[in-house]
């Protein structure tokens, strides 16, 4: 039996520990069956927004006539556009495996891990342990078992990235975030867009004047049906039909070249046979950690989507440095997850950070709110932006509690927000106090911590 330092499941930031450890001199297996990267970089946030930038490009050419511009997108190579994309991040992902293969402390599995006990991981024929085990194996896409479903040729977010060829119309069952993105660049290519949303609006986990102002411009775009879930699908040759229901029994059926499942992700936990551990995993299958990044197992402990805190990459890579350290030096850095923002690359961005006002009614938390829109700044009123606006939730005494922006640039918006909240006061004055630059964007954030 092979022994290591330390064992790496999955090779997505899952790789900053095992790098870490490596260049202490420590022997380290990396265990990853997919390509190299994870999957921001192969399946989720880096091709994404490579080919979301590109539906921008083609949406700023069609708004330009409320400038006075004629302009006219002539012809869109959708082929060579996905090409490109993936050429890139399947280089970059060589380059990751060519690094862990010149190492001298890296010993790279490309095979899948299954735990045989507390201690022992099978790897191919053979079975590996070490000192250390660190498990970033992630999630994957949820398929819900919709009659007909294993009879269509469905895709999910995965095959969606990768189109060889531009579909006439695609029906899309799931309204989240997944969703929405890839729907703004399917729009912006020329693909009929028919959203499915079981939920009464979509993106229902933002705050909802943000859902509710998103789904009202997402319905003069795609054709968007909310509070009906697909209840069966069939295929007639190149054709696939899908029945939606909602709660009244009523029923429509739709038709489309292509059907797109996004209906949430589930974490690879079955894959690795966990139930062979003493690891505790929650109801929904994600392994259980403290504030060290520790599972119930002292040496072993689990980062990223497999633990079902936030998914986003970089809320991994936070996870990563504090299991890095713990794992190697002792438990003695606690994961820190004050300000988690978060974004939606749709059209319109959103941009978020804090609770909700339905999460704080819910709680029962007092709170004060304002909000502004881009519209009644200099910079708003240049870029003729009719509908974006910033929300700020507050305690009485001025902490932040929340910060929700609907709007051109919402990802970076918020920064200043998060920048407050982490290393500020987390106070409203942290805004208020700044001098912003007029007329620059972000006047509009600052106008909304007016308010208050």
């Amino acid at each position: 039996m092979e022994e290591f330092d330390v064992i790496v499941i999955g090779a997505g930031s899952g790789l900053d520990v095992a790098s870490a450890y490596a260049s202490h001199g420590k022997n380290v297996a990396v265990v990853e069956p997919g390509p190299l990267g994870g999957t921001c970089l192969n399946r989720g946030c880096i091709p994404s927004k490579m080919l979301i930038h590109r539906a921008d490009i083609v949406q700023e050419i069609e708004d330009s006539e409320k400038f006075h511009i004629d302009a006219e997108v002539k012809d869109i190579d959708f082929e060579e556009i996905v090409r490109e994309v993936n050429a890139e991040v399947h280089s970059d992902s060589q380059n990751i495996e060519r690094g862990i293969k010149d190492s001298e402390n890296h010993t790279l599995y490309r095979t899948e891990a299954e735990f045989v006990d507390n201690n022992t991981l099978k790897v191919d024929d053979e079975e590996i342990t070490a000192e250390k085990i660190i498990v970033a194996a992630g999630t994957r896409p949820f398929v819900p078992p919709i009659d007909g479903i294993k009879d269509v040729d469905h895709m999910t977010s995965k095959e969606a990235l990768e189109l060889r060829e531009r579909p006439e119309d695609m029906v899309i069952i799931g309204g989240g975030y997944i969703s929405n993105e890839l729907a703004h660049f399917l729009d912006a290519m020329g693909v009929e867009v028919t959203i499915l949303e079981r939920g009464d609006i979509l993106l229902g986990h933002e705050d909802h004047e943000v859902s509710e102002k998103y789904t009202e411009i997402a319905e003069e775009r795609f054709d968007v049906h909310t509070g009906f879930s697909a209840s069966e699908v069939s295929q007639d040759g190149e054709r696939i039909s899908v029945v939606a229901e909602n709660e009244d029994g009523d029923t429509k059926e739709f038709e489309a070249d292509e059907l797109l499942v996004a209906a949430g992700r589930v974490p690879n936990t079955d894959n690795l046979e966990v139930e062979n551990t003493d690891i505790e995993t929650s109801d929904r299958g994600f392994i259980e950690v403290n504030e060290y990044m520790q599972t119930s197992v002292d040496h072993i402990y689990a980062l990223g989507d497999i633990i079902g805190k936030h998914p986003f990459k970089h809320a991994a890579n936070l996870e990563a440095n504090v299991a890095l350290v713990n794992s190697f030096a002792g438990n003695r850095k606690e994961v820190d997850y004050t300000a988690m923002p978060h974004a939606v690359f749709s059209s319109p961005q959103i941009g978020g950070v804090g609770k909700t006002e339905q999460e704080l009614e819910e709680e029962g938390t007092d709170y004060r709110k304002a909000k502004y829109e881009y519209s009644k700044t200099g910079m708003g009123m240049a870029l003729k932006e009719e509908d974006g606006f910033v929300k700020v939730l507050a305690a009485e005494d001025g902490e932040i509690l929340g910060c929700h922006i609907i709007g051109p640039h919402a990802s970076q918006q918020v920064h200043e927000v998060l920048v407050a909240m982490k290393a500020g006061s987390g106070k409203v004055s942290d805004i208020q106090d700044t001098i912003h630059i007029h007329p620059a964007l972000n006047e509009v954030v600052q106008r909304a911590f007016n308010q208050l």
